[in-house]
């Protein structure tokens, strides 16, 4: 028997808030019970992970472990998965095809984020693997939806005035947090960071939970008051710089908490808990009235299942059997610390972007320019299939496979292909805006920054929200110096462009094979009729001093005396580019206006159809030739 001295401040102290598995398990009861909280955002979340969390996820919102409901509970729908292929079009709604007595008719349906709306059942989940992947329409589908009381949904054929119930589980990089809005991460009311998550299986974790939360899972909390103590330790928790929705989310997470262990009204003491569920320090536990007593089987506040002691009649205390289920084995008492509001407990911080570690997006929320000629869905690259609503942009292979499964069952005498096995392609967005920059290094001398001749192309990349690929030559940590390096780039704010313009410079300049490299993706941009981009851009920073011939970049191999091999191979590559659509592709090259051999950018452009931009201040002639 293990006794130890009533002491509710011990309680508190003892709150497992260093194990993100219980701390994860009280925070999606929460969330589960509490429409408010319909949010859950989990940071540096191991993929192996995302699984084990939206199985426990959906048995808690479909009553998979409440007694009352065993052996009848409700189906569990399967969750909508949002990812970089998202449409407006595929999230709220849906073309159905009917048979009436005229024939086949096609009917436009509310789509997966709204038809739950009025129908019976557990609310569906929507998880979002990569949140920084998502694409722009599921953006702004979370924004408009997380959170909101009612949402107003104008599509071609549909008009509805629906009440959001869904659940969100997105998982995101803490590192990758600073790129996103903040409308969209504010709208996530459960944030905690869970870098070291270690889960037990799903069907445990629920078997171990007690009655009242699995109930209160499933058919909600009751709202409890929350008083003016609270609210005041909420702002101190959170410092003076934290805006109303992260105060709201906290109170609301105080206020969940005290409903789940049955409290009248969230004190001080749940906000401390809530505080410690997504990861914030608590400096210490304030004076004020401790929540009151409950049942003997409902934890106290500021503690999880695994950590309920019950009294016995003689005042001692002792931890509960094995045979009573706990959620996990408990361990020793580990400090939390005593920074100040708003620091994180180890692990991490629930809220990351508020210290991001590159430029933002001025725009995030706002799609780049599409053209709306020909089948919007045929367009960007494959990144997977799905099962098709009609026969266009068809996955061949995929169909021919799962039509194979069934061929035995089936017995027809021929390949038999049933409308089931249909696949189509899921693309990502092709991009309507393509900058290519060909940096060459060894052009840039120390009294010269080519940043601001480089100023109008990157600025126009970013307004356009244009993908960006850049080819570097001449880099002085170049992994083979005799061949040019490149990268694609979601925008200019990839850190990975930042670090392409302070790149110091080398010995080899193998500007044939850099330019060869750009014809090769100008060429793959422009392959595919009907899908390159609207317009792109080249532009070429180099004095045209190529000094490593192609035959060297492509055997690895330097033999012999160069000359001007080099300058002869990149001109006639450069002559490739030249010949290739002009209506929407556009050129220029940056002269440094070096000397000796000053005309050779000139020749260079020539070769390309390009214009020539002066780019060292005060070299004299006008800005452009």
């Amino acid at each position: 028997m293990v006794t130890e001295p009533p002491d509710p401040a011990a309680d508190h102290a003892a709150d497992p808030a260093a194990d993100p598995a219980r701390r994860l398990v009280h925070a999606l009861v929460c969330a589960a019970a509490e429409p408010a909280l319909t949010g859950v955002l989990l940071f540096d979340l191991e993929p192996g992970l995302l699984d084990p969390v939206t199985r426990l996820f959906t048995g808690l919102l479909t009553g998979a472990a409440e007694p009352a409901r065993t052996g009848a509970a409700e189906p569990a729908p399967a969750p909508v998965v949002l990812g970089a292929a998202g449409r407006d079009e595929d999230l709220w709604t849906r073309t159905r095809l009917r048979r009436d007595a005229h024939g086949i008719t096609f009917r436009t349906e509310p789509g997966p984020l709204v038809d739950a709306d009025g129908h019976p059942g557990p609310p569906p989940l929507v998880v979002v693997p990569d949140l920084p992947r998502l694409s722009v329409a599921g953006m702004r589908a979370a924004v408009q939806l997380l959170g909101a009381d009612v949402a107003v949904v104008e599509r071609p054929g549909l008009r509805r005035t629906v009440r959001p119930r869904a659940r969100w589980l997105a998982v995101c990089r803490a590192a990758d947090a600073g790129r996103l809005s903040r409308h969209l991460l504010d709208r996530f009311a459960v944030r905690l960071p869970v870098p070291d998550l270690a889960l037990p299986p799903p069907e445990q974790v629920l078997a171990g939970l007690p009655p009242a939360w699995r109930t209160a899972a499933v058919r909600g909390v009751p709202p409890v008051p929350v008083t003016d103590e609270a609210l005041t330790r909420v702002q101190d928790l959170l410092g003076p710089d934290a805006g109303v929705r992260r105060e709201l989310a906290l109170a609301r997470l105080a206020r969940t908490v005290a409903a789940l262990d049955g409290e009248p009204s969230a004190v001080a003491g749940h906000c401390d808990t809530a505080a410690r569920i997504i990861g914030l320090t608590v400096p210490g536990t304030p004076p004020g009235p401790e929540p009151g007593p409950g049942p003997a089987e409902r934890p106290s506040a500021g503690t999880t299942p695994s950590t309920v002691r019950t009294r016995r009649p003689g005042g001692e205390r002792r931890r509960p059997s094995p045979a009573e289920g706990t959620l996990l084995e408990t361990g020793p008492a580990e400090g939390i610390g005593g920074g100040p509001g708003g620091t994180p407990a180890g692990g991490g911080t629930p809220f990351p972007e508020d210290e991001p570690a590159g430029p933002r997006d001025a725009t995030p929320l706002r799609g780049p320019g599409r053209r709306t000629s020909g089948p919007a869905l045929a367009r960007g690259p494959v990144i997977g299939t799905r099962r098709a609503t009609d026969l266009r942009d068809l996955a061949y292979v995929r169909t021919v496979r799962e039509a194979a499964v069934h061929q035995r069952v089936r017995r027809a005498d021929r390949f038999t292909i049933a409308p089931a096995d249909l696949h189509a392609h899921v693309r990502t967005g092709a991009p309507e805006r393509v900058l290519t920059l060909l940096l060459d290094h060894t052009c840039r001398d120390g009294d010269w920054d080519w940043q601001d001749s480089l100023a109008p192309f990157l600025q126009w990349a970013y307004t356009s929200r244009a993908t960006v690929q850049v080819i570097e030559v001449g880099a002085a940590d170049a992994k083979d110096e005799l061949r040019a390096q490149s990268f694609a780039a979601r925008s200019v704010l990839d850190p990975q462009v930042l670090a392409a313009l302070y790149r110091a410079a080398g010995r080899a300049s193998p500007l044939a094979h850099g330019v060869e490299l750009a014809a090769h993706a100008l060429r793959r941009t422009f392959r595919q009729h009907g899908t390159g981009p609207a317009e792109a851009w080249l532009v070429v920073v180099t004095d045209g001093r190529g000094n490593i011939p192609l035959r060297a970049s492509h055997t690895g191999r330097l033999t012999g005396t160069v000359a001007a091999a080099g300058v002869e191979d990149a001109v006639e590559a450069a002559a490739r580019i030249g010949a290739m659509d002009r209506t929407r592709l556009h050129v220029a090259v940056v002269d440094p206006a070096r000397e000796p051999y000053g005309d050779l950018p000139f020749v260079l452009a020539d070769s390309l159809g390009a214009t020539v931009v002066e780019g060292r201040t005060g070299a004299g002639g006008d800005d452009e030739r």
